[in-house]
């Protein structure tokens, strides 16, 4: 028998089969790292959150309105920073739309205040809750119902029946 000319397959062989092994191995790599980054990621959002409840304080709530805020993020996206309603064009965690932006803006500057907001504002979590605080102040909401009822049915909410099951939901969440 010529091993001569097995040898170049035998090779051949062995490379491709290395070859194989190694596209397999960096597949793994891959899909490690991707776990990995997923993992990463999620502990950013949870600091992130940590980091917002503490800066909830900055804005002078109480651990009722605390609680108040979380549960209204809850009613409104499911604590989702992401959520969208393409029908109303609602952005984020609290479900902003461009009005209330507007709106914000307009008391800033009622206020002499230089800070105004973006539309792009409403993705981020620490922006909305900075919104949502200046419109509770704004409009002197003191009861978790005005809070709740106003912030989904706008100044005049306490008067919307609409509101009223808008409450429920978000006074249900209070109750957990």
């Amino acid at each position: 028998m010529n091993y001569i000319k097995i040898i170049p397959t035998i090779l051949l062989v062995i490379v491709v089969l290395f070859a194989s092994n190694q596209s397999f191995t960096i597949n793994q790599l891959q899909y490690q790292s991707h776990e990995q980054d997923v993992l990463i990621d999620s502990l950013k959002r949870k600091i992130d959150t940590l980091m917002l409840e503490s800066q909830i304080w900055d804005y002078n709530f109480s651990p009722s309105n605390t609680h108040l805020l979380s549960a209204i993020m809850f009613v409104e996206s499911s604590n989702n920073d992401s959520a969208y309603h393409k029908g109303e064009d609602a952005v984020g965690c609290l479900q902003i739309r461009k009005c209330m932006v507007d709106d914000v803006n307009r008391i800033l500057t009622i206020n002499n205040s230089y800070q105004r907001f973006t539309y792009e504002d409403r993705w981020s979590r620490h922006m909305s809750v900075q919104m949502f605080d200046i419109y509770r102040k704004h409009y002197n909401l003191t009861t978790s119902e005005e809070v709740a009822r106003c912030w989904n049915g706008g100044p005049r909410g306490m008067q919307k029946e609409l509101t009223a099951g808008y409450w429920e939901k978000v006074n249900d969440m209070l109750d957990i």
